[in-house]
């Protein structure tokens, strides 16, 4: 049964669902930032799932990522899937600028969260899913 790791609830929000992901925003509006989270339970690597699942997820991640990157125009498109933290398989989908604070380190661990305020959250969260509406399966 899939059931959301408390960490990625606390640190997201639910933009919604494909086939085989549920698709979430970080709280931290300091980065364009979405995270693919396989709706099966217990997986903690791409590998564990089925070739046709397997599939399915890059799928969907590379529509998330070119959305992400046309929507905001960004320099490179990290996609990473770190187990160190929270061990259920998530797909970060990180835009970045060749200006932002880290660039060009990783952006794990370094630096505070900053939250958005409610009205930019729903305005992000809007925009992104205005754009995944209706391809592969996005509800």
């Amino acid at each position: 049964m899939f059931e959301l790791d408390a960490r990625l609830e606390n640190d997201t929000i639910v933009l919604g669902d494909f086939i085989a992901t549920r698709v979430l925003m970080a709280k931290d509006s300091r980065y364009p930032w979405c995270i693919l989270v396989p709706k099966y339970g217990h997986i903690t690597e791409l590998y564990q799932l089925p070739d046709s699942e397997q599939q399915q997820i890059t799928r969907e991640s590379a529509l998330l990522g070119k959305t992400l990157m046309s929507l905001f125009g960004g320099d490179s498109l990290n996609v990473a899937a770190l187990g160190n933290v929270v061990a259920q398989l998530h797909i970060h989908h990180v835009v970045r600028f060749n200006d932002d604070p880290v660039w060009p380190g990783p952006i794990w661990g370094v630096g505070t969260a900053i939250p958005f305020e409610q009205d930019a959250l729903e305005r992000r969260a809007a925009l992104i899913t205005g754009q995944l509406s209706g391809q592969l399966g996005f509800v």
